[in-house]
């Protein structure tokens, strides 16, 4: 430091000295006052927290008390009951209960190796399913003896009496009724439906296990309706609604002789005594009239479209000569006489199923085959007696004659030869046939009301066959039977009594229960029936100059 410097803090020589500042009383007792009003207010609040602590220290206790006392009840179990648990579940029950013991008096965190442990258990589901599988069963605690007599079934009643096969069968076994049940069902079904069978359908999950989770994962991947109805037609009662008549439009003057149904358009035709051919558009709302054509005295007995819905062949009750109606130019062509076929009066006749053929039914059992195109004379074949009716097959090389005295004769149609020749079981006088659409059903009307179903094959080799089934419904002439296109339904009818009209399901050989309606007059004299191209409706014309038009529900095209 340098001489004569003056001292830091100190007042240089010379300098007049500095006054010492006084403190004032005033402000030194209003802190004292200060600071005795916030001690005690910090003393307050020491003792709060104090306070606070030890009531959270002890509701900690009194929590920790009451847990280890829950955990002691539920640790106390009765004797009985754990006997009974053992035996129910095993004694894996002690172990789980303890586990969960374990965890609900002290969660803590996993360590490594349990962590580890219940990943493995987590992950291999398969593993423990089988294990469990593999387990011991346990004997049943009691056996009731009442579970295993057999116990009877009244089959008299109303519900079971179409399972009895004899009258002896008044009574059966519950066994012995399930086993009926299950060969009706096959029957109806047509064998085991494979959502039925167990046994392959266990195979089919061991071996399309994997598939099964592409497919699944396919069906996630789409939307849309996924239900659809069944393919097959179910038996008991067939679901359909009453129209109005195809003929609404213009119902006819007498009888209608004939209704059918186009083969390709949505359009029905129908003719009858009244000497008119109408044609009506099918909705099953209004059916409107398309056309009409009217043949100057000449009383129509059956009318029929050619196999391409271009013509229309009509044969009258009393003339020799029929009439073809071209609907493409509009023409009524008159075919006065057939040279070769000597007959007084043409009436029945049928157009074989691929166009080629009309067979017209003459008298003394002769049967006239002309060309469909030239309506020429092909060639005659005769049978023994009178030929009552005649059914072309679908593929159009046979022809199925009925006659009089209940025989049928089988030919072939180009060598014109007869094939085969059977008699018809309890026939007296044959009345009508027809041939199932899929070439597997003949079945032959007669006059006793019974109408016999034949499948093709026994008919071709046996004189006397053995229906499949006797449909005995009817009780006077059976005068009309026609299959459906999916030969599902067989329908039988007589014009000699009123409702004389039954639809029979091919697959059971049973009749709809809901088809006529029951005490209500509606069909009155049946006269001709025909499906429409895909079931879907139904027609009957009727003796009151009606075509009734029935929708068929489970056919949903027309």
């Amino acid at each position: 430091m340098q001489a004569g410097a003056p001292r830091p803090g100190l007042a240089p020589a010379g300098a007049p000295a500095m006054k010492k500042k006084k403190k004032n009383p005033t402000k030194i007792k209003k802190t004292n006052k200060r600071v005795k009003q916030i001690q005690p207010r910090a003393e307050a609040a020491a003792a709060a927290a104090e306070r606070a602590a030890a009531a959270a220290e002890e509701q900690a206790v009194e929590e920790a008390a009451r847990r280890a006392r829950h955990l002691k009840a539920l640790s106390r179990t009765a004797g009985a009951e754990r006997e009974l648990e053992e035996l129910v579940f095993g004694d894996s029950v002690n172990v789980e209960e303890d586990e969960l013991l374990q965890r609900l008096a002290g969660p803590g965190r996993l360590n490594a190796a349990e962590r580890k442990s219940l990943q493995k258990d987590s992950s291999d589901s398969e593993v423990e399913n089988e294990a469990k599988g593999k387990l011991l069963s346990k004997k049943p605690a009691w056996v009731d003896e009442d579970d295993e007599a057999e116990e009877n079934v009244d089959m008299t009643h109303r519900y079971r009496k179409d399972f009895m096969k004899s009258d002896t069968e008044k009574i059966l076994t519950k066994k012995k009724l399930k086993r009926r049940l299950e060969e009706q069902f096959q029957r109806a079904m047509g064998g085991v439906p494979a959502w039925a069978d167990l046994e392959n359908r266990k195979k089919s999950k061991r071996t399309a296990s994997d598939s099964d989770s592409d497919e699944d994962d396919d069906l996630l991947c789409r939307t849309g309706n996924f239900i659809s109805n069944s393919e097959s037609l179910p038996r008991g009662i067939l679901k359909m609604r009453t129209c109005l008549p195809a003929n609404q439009e213009r119902f006819a003057n007498g009888k209608l002789a004939t209704v059918q149904f186009h083969p390709s358009a949505q359009v029905v035709m129908t003719a009858g005594h009244d000497r008119s051919v109408s044609l009506f558009q099918v909705d099953g709302i209004r059916n409107p009239r398309i056309q009409s054509i009217y043949l100057e005295s000449f009383p129509i007995y059956k009318a029929c479209f050619s196999v391409d819905g271009e013509q229309v062949i009509a044969t009258g009750t009393h003339h020799k000569m029929f009439f073809v109606y071209d609907m493409m130019s509009g023409s009524i062509i008159p075919i006065q006489k057939v040279r070769g076929v000597e007959e007084r009066f043409l009436r029945s006749f049928e157009v074989s199923p691929d166009g080629s053929f009309m067979l017209l039914t003459g008298t003394s059992g002769y049967l006239h085959l002309l060309s469909m195109k030239t309506k020429e004379l092909i060639s005659t074949m005769k049978v023994n007696g009178r030929c009552t009716a005649s059914a072309f097959t679908p593929d159009s090389s046979k022809i199925y004659s009925y006659s009089k005295e209940g025989e049928v004769f089988i030919w072939d149609v180009r060598s014109r030869k007869c094939l085969h020749k059977f008699e018809d079981e309890g026939s007296l006088e044959g009345k009508c046939i027809a041939v199932s659409k899929n070439n597997q059903y003949v079945a032959c009307g007669s006059a006793s009301g019974v109408v016999n179903l034949y499948t093709t094959d026994v008919c071709l080799k046996e004189n006397r066959p053995k229906p499949v089934k006797a449909i005995m419904n009817l009780v006077t002439s059976a005068t009309c039977v026609t299959f459906n296109p999916t030969t599902e339904i067989l329908a039988v009818a007589s014009r000699e009594t009123d409702e004389a009209v039954k639809l029979v399901h091919i697959p059971s050989y049973t009749v709809f229960s809901n088809f006529p309606v029951f005490r209500r007059k509606q069909i009155y004299l049946a006269q001709s029936m025909d499906f429409s191209p895909r079931s879907g409706f139904f027609s009957v014309a009727n003796n009151k100059g009606k075509a009734l038009l029935f929708r068929l529900k489970h056919y949903s095209d027309f």
